[in-house]
């Protein structure tokens, strides 16, 4: 027989009444960044399916009055606080980290507020964290990047708690910046270079994809480490020619030597009072990085979603810095509309 607490345990955990009862979910899940890219969309789908959702957050001013998102500040100056504003919570969502190195913080503070705030989770009774990594992470790293990522994940498994770690390379769709930004360049430059031979590849994941995945993963209690990768991965130039093609540009696409692409982008980004593509992410590109061999966890083709959007793609120019370090950007979060 089904009761009301029955249903009601099927409504919190989108339809696993099982996890509920098992694992004595609270139907709170914390997502770092709900205002931001990949937070925002793990927020939003979370909130569709039922869950009450807070973030943790260092842009609290991003909230509206209407949201049904509670924010708190991500203060990793305050354990307790953290630890306090985590309570409740079921599963925590973790997309917190950093591109580059930028005022106070790098890729090494990054890996220790990543300690803090596992720390607190393990405190405040979390049962499952879910983590945002990278592809093909390893601790002897030439790239701070992917070394931190690979630091993290080691800390997370040492807290003991219930974990799944997805690797995403690259994401698109929604508001996401790398393929929007080469889509701005190719409109408005005459020519576009590629580093090398550009036979690197890019596979990369819809952020919805990556969001309905960790969902997923949230709802399941085992251990698990899973490439978050669409099905498609074209070669960086293959990639440029598809946007080209999308978007109607007559740029000129031309190879120099690999060396020359950091120094560009340097330049470019400083006329946009932005960082458009460091040394280290050309480098990890370069080297093979943001390839998996594993097989497909999201199910958006690059080049069906390329083709249906191409009419937005690279109309206005994605700042990195000013979303991320300029206060009182506005930006949309999950409102009853979205829960309705």
């Amino acid at each position: 027989m089904t009761t009301a607490s029955d249903s009601r345990a099927r409504e919190s955990t989108g339809g696993h009444p099982d996890a509920a009862f098992i694992a004595g979910d609270t139907g709170v899940d914390t997502v770092t960044g709900a205002f931001s890219y990949s937070g925002r969309a793990i927020a939003e789908a979370l909130v569709g399916s039922g869950r009450q959702v807070r973030t943790l957050t260092g842009h609290p001013e991003r909230g509206t009055s209407d949201s049904l998102i509670d924010a708190r500040p991500l203060d990793f100056d305050d354990p307790v606080r953290l630890a306090s504003s985590l309570e409740g919570t079921t599963t925590l969502y973790n997309t917190y980290w950093v591109r580059f190195a930028h005022d106070r913080t790098d890729h090494d503070r990054a890996v220790i507020n990543s300690q803090t705030l596992f720390r607190a989770a393990k405190r405040a009774g979390v049962q499952r964290i879910v983590h945002i990594s990278i592809t093909n992470p390893t601790i002897d790293s030439p790239y701070p990047y992917f070394r931190g990522k690979a630091l993290v994940e080691r800390s997370l498994i040492a807290t003991e708690l219930s974990y799944a770690v997805l690797r995403p390379a690259i994401l698109f769709g929604g508001e996401g910046v790398l393929l929007n930004n080469i889509a701005w360049l190719l409109r408005r430059m005459p020519v576009f270079a590629v580093g090398g031979r550009g036979d690197y590849r890019v596979r990369g994941i819809h952020v919805e994809d990556l969001a309905r995945l960790c969902m997923e993963k949230g709802s399941e209690r085992t251990d698990s480490v899973v490439d978050a990768v669409g099905p498609e991965s074209p070669t960086f130039v293959e990639l440029v020619r598809l946007i080209r093609g999308a978007v109607g540009s007559r740029a000129r696409i031309v190879h120099v030597p690999a060396a020359v692409v950091p120094p560009l982008a340097w330049m470019l980004g400083r006329a946009l009072h932005d960082v458009l593509l460091t040394r280290d992410e050309f480098g990890a590109m370069d080297s093979g990085l943001a390839e998996s061999s594993g097989p497909a966890t999201g199910e958006t083709a690059l080049s069906v979603w390329m083709a249906a959007n191409s009419a937005e793609l690279g109309l206005h120019y994605a700042n990195e810095l000013d979303r991320h370090f300029v206060r009182n950007r506005s930006i949309p979060c999950p409102d009853r509309a979205a829960r309705e």
